[in-house]
């Protein structure tokens, strides 16, 4: 392993940057049976670019048989989101709502 070495991976509709032993915080992943928590370990298959400091390698979209593995540090909700919905000319225009978007914490442990 370089330590130059970093992946593109895509999941939860966005692309992250890692390195091995780097945290990312991303959307909270769910499985069919149930739900992952914290101590999981888990794997992105959707890598968009690997680069080992030497080489680069770029997928159409994806590439294949490179791998991803997590694990997941924490799991919570991030600080609350306020939306304010607004109509002009209304004397009822106001509304208010909010919402904890649920994130996961991981910790990355390889590159293949």
């Amino acid at each position: 392993m370089n330590k130059d070495e970093f992946a593109v991976i895509q999941t939860g509709g966005k692309q992250y940057k890692v390195s091995k032993g780097s945290l990312v915080s991303i959307e909270k992943i769910k499985k069919n049976d149930g739900d992952y928590k914290k101590g999981d370990n888990l794997y992105f298959d959707k890598v968009l670019l690997v680069d080992d400091g030497k080489n680069t390698t770029i997928g159409t979209p994806y590439i294949d048989g490179a791998k991803v593995d997590a694990e997941i540090i924490e799991a919570g909700r991030a600080r609350k989101v306020l939306v304010v919905r607004y109509k002009q000319k209304s004397r009822t225009g106001w509304t208010r709502n909010g919402h904890r978007q649920p994130f996961f914490k991981v910790k990355i442990t390889d590159i293949k």
